[in-house]
């Protein structure tokens, strides 16, 4: 475990350390995640564009604001948030997905801020954006990650999280199909970590945000991932300060 460092869980961060050489492969063990990306910047816009009262037209909306990007793997969020204009931190448990983020994005010439570590490890800096993706049902301490995560937030800044819910239905779509078939590496997930909607954000309360939009997200063979009323495979939240 890295020093200071709470809520990783080892384990965790060797296994997906293990893959950090095929994160950018659209066809290798992170392709889901591929796939997933196109979802979580829709949402991701849609949420800052609310927030913040943006141009949905501006290209870099986040031109002048800050992102921190936590589980960030090798970089396959930091990177069309820079684009998007911001001054972006990534951090990640694997030393490994940092070394293959950092030359990923010096190959597109973009100045990410990579880091190694734990959302502890960041020593009192603060973000207009947050955002964890399918991260927190990995960490040792979930509790301690949101607190983690709110601790990082500027004052009017905006957090915005992705996990799977704990039901039937994620068991059966990442678990039984999903790592059965090979779409995703055996051993991603396990179940009785993931959060439900209500469990999350009780967490985002006690750590002193208001929860203010969720949305689902749903998978379909024909369309790929999509937006969704329906919050039982897996769900976005998004919270900030009343």
């Amino acid at each position: 475990m890295i020093p200071g460092s709470a809520t990783i869980n080892p384990a965790e961060a060797a296994f997906f350390g293990k893959l950090a050489a095929e994160w950018w492969d659209p066809k290798g063990s992170s392709a889901m995640l591929h796939r997933l990306n196109p979802a979580r910047l829709h949402y991701l816009r849609a949420r800052i564009d609310a927030a913040w009262h943006l141009d949905p037209r501006e290209r870099r909306p986040l031109a002048g604001r800050t992102a921190l990007d936590v589980g960030c793997g090798a970089g396959l969020l930091s990177e069309p948030l820079a684009r998007l204009g911001a001054e972006v931190t990534g951090i990640d448990a694997a030393p490994e997905n940092i070394a293959a983020a950092r030359v990923h994005a010096e190959g597109q010439g973009l100045p990410i801020d990579y880091r190694a570590g734990g959302i502890e490890s960041l020593g009192g800096e603060r973000f207009d954006l947050v955002v964890s993706m399918e991260v927190i049902e990995h960490v040792s301490d979930p509790a301690a990650f949101i607190a983690g995560l709110v601790g990082a937030l500027a004052e009017d800044g905006l957090l915005i999280l992705s996990t799977p819910n704990r039901t039937p239905l994620s068991k059966l779509a990442l678990i039984t199909i999903g790592e059965g078939f090979g779409m995703v590496p055996k051993g991603t997930h396990d179940h009785a970590k993931f959060l439900t909607p209500d469990e999350l954000g009780a967490l985002v309360k006690q750590a002193g945000l208001d929860v203010i939009d969720t949305t689902g997200l749903s998978f379909d063979p024909r369309t790929g991932f999509t937006l969704s009323s329906n919050l039982a495979l897996d769900y976005f939240l998004t919270a900030r300060r009343g």
